[in-house]
């Protein structure tokens, strides 16, 4: 969207002092990121110079965009934000159609309202950039101007529209990593996985241990899961109170989970089962009522991706001086085609597989999109939203071209990371994603409703995974837990689905982050005039939340979720009272909800 804002004649620090003059239009984008475009900016010596209005108070970073003969020079600037002053080299980040990426290592807090931007580069810059500090921590490329109207358009569409909504109030989702690696279950000829390269999870097997494409074709040949895991699944993800389930249906190598007419390295083809995983667990999810999504892996295809685009992309950042990350590709045994012969030949093609075999189909969720170019982002969001405008698309389609943002694997933002679009955490019960028969490092129920809670305080979906063994059976220790969850989710669910962020997300959390005993920790959720107070102390008999006293307003009455007896409170200048001595509270806490 388009912000209109007073572009002010004379620089300097006082605000109060500057005459303003015409009207100009920035560009706020829905990922919260400023454009300060060069022809808007009011010269003053070397200075270049924006006055800019912040809707989303966070922690931003400052990029600037240099044109592509900028490439071998060094460079550096001075920025005043404010009252903020940072300077230096900066870093040579990632290339765009729009020209040269690059930021500083700082990153500035802005709070909401007006703050003047003063620029002074070594080099003339084509746009300044202002973005979530979450982003650039994450590694997220933000696209160009060139691909970016077009794609916003198909985001804003009615039917996009409607799908996000449908996203935001479902909050709570299963994912699942399942695959041939399962059979492996994090080792390699009796060798562990954390003796390998690069990450010690179970589905990056090959790639710990450099596997050659052929030799890893062999475990296909043993992966032959029981017919009942579909029902079972499907069972467990409602019983635990999820709204949707998300399952690898291609994860990095290669190894297809659906009968698909573009490879033979599929579950088809490649193994002894007889159907089709993808299909047969959609149709169990949907008799249970639960929403569907597929992750895919569109970047990193170590069995027919080539070399993940490497050589390319290395090749065009070399002449930049940018610094290319190998992002997991496959180095040591590529396939002999092109990684864009890959991408029209298997990609694309099973992305439209996967979406006309599955009519309610209501999320993508690509994956290994490190060295994806922008157009080939935005030709993969293209492509979703031609053949189905109702399907969700994660952020790592590449570039921000997502329809949401995801704060990382097993990570929620902190507040001053939160941007203007809707945020998902996925995360594990464990320590590896797919099946690790090695890895005992169990969350218990309460362990994970704590990152549930803070992630709904926040506004956001929790995305929770399990990685069933070979023969898709779910380790007992996380079944557990995850029904202990259930009971959690079922009884306050009003607390948590189709609620929003309230003016205070939590209070108490950070005081006693560290004590056993958490009498004092509440996380808030609010739907229209009714705010809701989450607690997981299991022993409580009352509670005294400051957040809630007299300046908030006037309070009409409390509930507790679950419970028909009435609740004795009051509302004093210091806070709420409540007492819970006649209640049952539930041995994870409970939740309240209070009404103004």
């Amino acid at each position: 969207m388009k912000i209109v804002f007073k572009l002010c004649l004379t620089l300097g620090i006082c605000l109060s002092s500057i005459a303003c003059a015409e009207m100009v239009a920035i560009s706020h984008r829905p990922d919260s990121s400023i454009i300060l475009e060069k022809d808007d900016a009011d010269m003053r010596g070397e200075a270049y110079g924006w006055m800019i209005e912040v809707e989303h108070p966070g922690d931003y970073t400052m990029q600037i965009i240099y044109p592509p003969d900028s490439a071998k020079d060094e460079l550096s600037a001075e920025v005043s934000i404010g009252e903020e002053r940072f300077s230096g080299r900066l870093n040579k980040a990632y290339i765009i159609e729009d020209g040269l990426v690059a930021e500083h290592k700082s990153s500035v807090t802005l709070v909401e309202g007006a703050h003047l931007v003063l620029v002074e580069s070594t080099v003339a810059p084509v746009k300044v950039r202002l973005v979530p500090s979450g982003y650039t921590k994450s590694r997220i490329h933000l696209s160009s101007s060139h691909y970016y109207d077009k794609w916003l358009k198909m985001h804003e569409s009615p039917e996009k529209v409607a799908a996000m909504e449908w996203y935001e109030q479902a909050r709570f989702g299963m994912f699942i990593h399942w695959g041939v690696y399962s059979e492996a279950a994090g080792s390699w000829k009796g060798v562990p996985i954390e003796k390998g390269d690069g990450p010690k999870v179970a589905e990056w097997i090959q790639f710990a241990f450099k596997i050659s494409r052929e030799e890893y074709r062999e475990y296909a040949k043993n992966f032959n899961p029981d017919k009942s895991f579909a029902v079972n699944i499907a069972k467990l993800a409602k019983d635990t109170g999820m709204k949707y389930v998300v399952i690898t249906s291609k994860h990095h190598d290669g190894f297809a989970l659906f009968d698909s007419k573009h490879s033979d390295f599929d579950i088809a083809d490649a193994s002894p089962y007889d159907g089709d995983l993808i299909k047969e667990l959609y149709d169990a999810c949907r008799a249970e009522g639960l929403d569907f999504g597929v992750y895919y892996s569109h970047g990193n295809d170590w069995g027919e991706g080539g070399d993940g685009n490497y050589a390319n992309v290395k090749a065009v950042n070399d002449q930049y001086n940018v610094p290319t990350r190998p992002n997991g590709k496959n180095l040591w045994d590529p396939s002999p085609n092109t990684h864009a012969e890959y991408l029209e030949g298997k990609a694309y093609p099973q992305i439209a597989e996967l979406i006309e075999n599955l009519p309610d189909l209501r999320l993508i969720w690509f994956d290994g999109e490190g060295l994806i170019t922008e157009k080939q982002a935005f030709d993969f969001y293209k492509l979703v939203y031609d053949l189905n405008p109702s399907i969700v698309v994660n952020r790592r389609v590449g570039y921000d071209f997502g329809d949401y943002v995801d704060a990382g694997d097993n990570k929620t933002p902190a507040k001053n990371e939160l941007a203007a679009k809707h945020f998902e955490t996925c995360g594990t019960a464990n320590h590896s994603w797919g099946f690790k028969a090695q890895d005992h490092e169990w969350q218990s129920g309460n362990q994970l409703l704590r990152n549930f809670v803070d992630i709904v305080s926040k506004g956001g979906n929790y995305l929770l995974n399990i990685g069933p063994t070979g023969k898709g059976e779910v380790p007992e220790p996380c079944v557990a837990s995850f029904l202990e969850m259930g009971e959690w989710v079922q009884t306050n669910r009003e607390a948590i689905f189709g609620t929003t962020r309230w003016t205070t997300f939590s209070e108490g959390v950070e005081k006693v982050k560290d004590s056993e005993s958490k009498p004092t920790e509440f996380w808030f959720s609010a739907k229209g005039d009714t705010v809701y107070v989450m607690s997981l102390n299991g022993e409580a008999s009352g509670a005294r939340i400051e957040a809630l006293s007299n300046s908030i307003g006037k309070v009409r009455s409390v509930k507790l979720l679950g419970s028909s007896q009435p609740v004795d409170w009051g509302q004093s200048n210091e806070a709420l009272h409540i007492v819970l001595l006649n209640q049952k509270v539930g041995e994870n806490g409970y939740a309240l909800e209070i009404s103004f």
